[in-house]
């Protein structure tokens, strides 16, 4: 397999698990420049040697930001990062709520029952007896996606 085509399967593995540097170009440091174990665009990669220069090599926070191709604050967030969450904290998340945070178990049985009662429902309905039983605002669209991931497992 052609080196090429390896590195494009790399950086789709590497894109899949969140782990894709966006801005690989900014990697300077010698490490990163011509070996094959070092990949500037594994960004937990590039992050731990960012977190390791500073704490072993003993190198200032802004010389190994920069070397990396992150900024001070990018350091420092990063340091917090691997001491709360290890090199699994280094992984980006996306920040908010994740899932339907309003459709609480009790608030999805309710809807579901009400469906059960009439398939011909609309979630606009729905949307509103949810607001009058339970004092919470949901998307209607948001209990339209719920009830068809709760089809789908079925």
């Amino acid at each position: 397999m052609p080196a090429s085509q390896r590195k494009h399967d790399k950086q789709a593995v590497l894109r899949q698990h969140a782990t894709l540097n966006p801005r690989p170009g900014g990697v300077t440091h010698t490490l990163f420049e011509s070996s094959e174990f070092f990949d500037p665009d594994d960004v937990l990669q590039v992050k731990y040697e960012m977190l390791r220069l500073v704490n072993v090599d003993k190198r200032p926070i802004s010389e190994a930001a920069k070397a990396c191709g992150f900024s001070r604050p990018s350091f420092y967030q990063a340091q917090a990062a691997f001491e709360t969450g290890g090199l699994a904290g280094l992984i980006a998340h996306k920040s908010g709520p994740h899932g339907g945070h309003k459709l609480t178990p009790t608030v999805l049985q309710f809807v579901t029952e009400a469906r059960t009662t009439d398939p011909a429902v609309r979630a606009e309905h729905l949307a509103e007896w949810v607001h009058q039983r339970f004092g919470v605002q949901v998307h209607p669209r948001s209990i339209e996606r719920q009830l068809l991931r709760k089809k789908k497992q079925r």
